[in-house]
């Protein structure tokens, strides 16, 4: 596993989402965080790279207790999607309520690959995808842990 040890910003968070748009990725919004019109407005202008949704308790970076659920939006990487991501935001750790849905993360083949907490500013690579390529962006600071 790669652990992203800074938050990802600028041109490395631009080549960031650049190289996991080889796969599919989701974001998770939390039903109980107040007002959403801001959300809403992002999820709208992801609308045409809409996969589904599904009402779950746990996803890539989280396990919720006590029968909570969260609503968790699944997209298809294509370029309407990857524009969408960088003009929204600058960072990785942007992507957090109340101004953005939460969690960004990456999948290919069904397996994580990119999972973020962003409220935790927390983020990690699984080592199965293409680790010469995320260590090759320039700025990227991560290492890889067993």
């Amino acid at each position: 596993m790669i652990v992203i040890v800074s938050n990802p910003k600028d041109r490395v968070y631009s080549q960031l989402i650049d190289l996991e748009f080889e796969i599919c990725y989701h974001l998770v919004l939390k039903k109980d965080m107040g007002s959403l019109k801001v959300i809403e407005l992002t999820l709208k202008k992801l609308q045409s790279s809409f996969k589904g949704m599904k009402e779950q308790s746990e996803w890539a970076s989280t396990i919720l207790g006590d029968n909570q659920t969260v609503k968790v939006y699944y997209y298809y990487t294509d370029e309407n999607a990857k524009n969408v991501l960088k003009k929204l935001a600058d960072s990785l750790y942007n992507w957090i309520q109340p101004h953005l849905p939460e969690d960004l993360s990456f999948f290919k083949n069904g397996k994580a690959c990119l999972i973020t907490s962003s409220h935790e500013t927390e983020s990690f690579i699984d080592t199965h995808y293409e680790i010469k390529k995320v260590l090759s962006i320039p700025g990227l600071k991560a290492h890889i842990e067993e």
